[in-house]
This record gives structure tokens, sequence and C-alpha cells, in this order.
């Protein structure tokens, strides 16, 4: 008897161009961004680092994560969010800001390719400043709330990672 329920998936074979950006807005958790960056690796996705870091780049446990992927992650490091907004943001930048304060779901916003996707320090989240800064540019994952407070960062961004992908790669079908 067959399986009704199967179906085949194409998955695409190329990636978007021009890249999509993952922004770490002081992470803490070296684990955390070496994952992000094998994950960068994986999509061809430029990964912004914007200190105060809470590690050093060449902590072990952040290129343990990474594993031997570091050289085909392009990275980029910022001491700070006004460093990074004077290189990086101009009018025409589109930023996606993911916080558990999000009224609009990850899944309802349409992705570009050159998108910045940011994301908060694994303690506190991204700063209040540049929430208020860009509130029309909040938004979340969808989670049970009354179970969990939020998603671990690495988690979170693949999540969002490949949803932007995916909708990218689908309006070039």
């Amino acid at each position: 008897m067959k399986d009704t329920h199967e179906r085949k998936v194409e998955l695409p074979l190329r990636w978007p161009s021009p890249r999509l950006n993952i922004v770490l807005v002081e992470p803490r958790i070296p684990p955390n961004t070496g994952n992000i960056a094998r994950l960068c690796a994986a999509t061809g996705t430029t990964l912004h680092l914007v200190g105060p870091l809470g590690f050093r780049l060449d902590d072990a446990d952040l290129k343990r994560a990474g594993l031997d992927y570091w050289s085909s992650v392009d990275v980029k490091t910022y001491d700070n969010w006004k460093i990074f907004s004077d290189q990086v943001i101009t009018p025409e930048t589109r930023m996606h800001l993911l916080s558990t304060a999000g009224k609009k779901s990850c899944y309802d916003v349409a992705y570009a390719p050159g998108d910045y996707l940011l994301f908060g320090s694994e303690t506190d989240g991204l700063p209040e400043v540049l929430l208020e800064q860009y509130p029309e540019a909040i938004i979340q994952i969808p989670i049970r709330t009354d179970h969990v407070r939020s998603l671990n960062l690495a988690t979170a961004s693949g999540i969002v990672l490949y949803e932007a992908l995916r909708q990218i790669n689908l309006g070039e079908s």
C-alpha cells in the first residue's frame, strides 16, 4: 500500500545573490556564535559581529562550534553599534530585528536579497534603543511563551535565515 502522505520536495540548488546578512549584536556565548558561523558558511550568508562581544574571536569554544568552516565564512566585526550603523546602514538598508517583543511573525515578512537579520545577545536580546529606533522592523518567531521565554540564538538564526532563503528562492523560480 502506497503512503498517500508522501510528497516529493524539490530543494533549490542555488543560493540567492546578493547574500543575506546575519547581525549578532553583543553576543555572549561563544558556541552559539560558532554555530551561527557554520550556518553562514553553509548558506553563503555574511556574519556581522557587533561588539562588545562576550568572548574573544580566538576563543576555543567559538572555533570548535564553527568546526573547520571558518575560512568559508565572510565575517565582519565592529566594535560597537555606532560603527556598524555608520558603515552599513543607509536609507535603503532592509533590516529585520528579532525580538520576543515583536508583534509581527517572521513568517509574515517578505524577505529580499541583501536583507539584514538582527539578533541580540542571549541574555538581553537587542538593545532597547534599537527596538525604539526601528519599531516597524521588529519581528518574532512564534513560540509557546507559556512554556519558554525564547529560543536559543543559533536556533532562532537558522529558522529565520532559512525562511528568508526559502522565500527568495521561490521568488526566483
